[in-house]
Parts: structure tokens; sequence; C-alpha cells
């Protein structure tokens, strides 16, 4: 990745998505990402003045000027993380529609499966830099 971080915008209230964003924090060694919750004020702002309508139920990764959204923003983020979680990257070859679909399904049943907070996660002290948000 470039100099600047990416950043991963994430719904702040799913129990799945936190978890995806602490399984990244654990894994970013090279400091490449920050964080931010879709329901921030920072967020509304930040998409605002890139003119971005996000997608519902969408993760959506900034980098280099370009949102991304869905399995390809997940697998973008994958691909910048250690061994072996990078593999996955290898599922960008299957066709968007397809991998979206099954990302679709996975966020439609997320709360459902994994449940929801009432309010955004707050980050522990050693990673409170990596949020633009609290």
């Amino acid at each position: 990745m470039n100099s600047e971080p990416a950043i991963i915008f994430f719904d702040g209230v799913c129990n799945l998505c936190n978890a995806s964003v602490q399984y990244v924090l654990k894994r970013d060694k090279k400091n490449n990402f920050r964080f931010a919750a879709l329901q921030s004020d920072f967020t509304k702002k930040f998409f605002h003045q890139k003119q971005f309508v996000p997608k519902t139920d969408s993760i959506v990764l900034y980098y280099n000027n370009t949102f991304y959204t869905e399995s390809t923003a997940a697998l973008y983020i994958a691909k910048q993380l250690r061994f072996p979680t990078n593999l996955w990257y290898v599922f960008i070859v299957i066709p968007t529609p397809i991998r979206n679909a099954v990302y679709k399904l996975i966020a439609s049943v997320r709360y459902k499966w994994f449940g929801r907070r009432d309010s955004c996660m707050m980050p522990s002290a050693d990673t409170a830099n990596k949020f633009l948000d609290t």
C-alpha cells in the first residue's frame, strides 16, 4: 500500500463487523489501515466531502482516492494482511456479481446470526489512534 493508510468503514453496531475489525487490527503489522464506524459523524462528513453514497449493508474501503465496497473491499483488505489471510485474495478472480451475492447473503443475516450492539464499540487505549471517529 502507499504511505497513506487506507480507511475501513464498518458497521459499528454489528458484532460480526466488530470482530472482523479486531481481526484486522491484530494482523495489520504494516499499519496499513485506519477505521471508522459507518454511523459516525466523521464518516458522514468524509462521504459528503468525497460525494460518495455508500451501499447499505456494506463494508467500505477507501484507498488511493478510490472507494471499494462489498466483496471487493473485503478481498483488498485481506490482500494486505499476513499469510494465510492474504490467500483469500485469490477469490478476486470470481466475477464480482457472484462474489457480491455471497457477501450480500451474509450481510443480510449478520445481525440474526452474530447479534448487534446498542452502540458502537470503543477502541482500547492501544488501538485508539487507528480509529478516526473517537
